[in-house]
């Protein structure tokens, strides 16, 4: 799944270049990177109720 991510940020840097939108792309790389971590979280609390019923 890494790689996709990977892919998927190269497109997009590749399109915010042309675009002259750099910084929205680093914008954009940040509010994914917390998503990401708010995913995590959620997920880690989701398997601790789990175990926990």
């Amino acid at each position: 799944m890494n790689a996709l991510y990977i892919l998927f940020a190269v497109a997009l840097a590749v399109v915010s270049i042309f675009t002259g939108e750099v910084v929205t792309y680093i914008a954009l790389g940040f509010i994914l990177m917390a998503l990401h971590n708010i995913l995590q979280v959620l997920k880690e609390i989701s398997a601790k109720l789990d175990r926990r019923n």
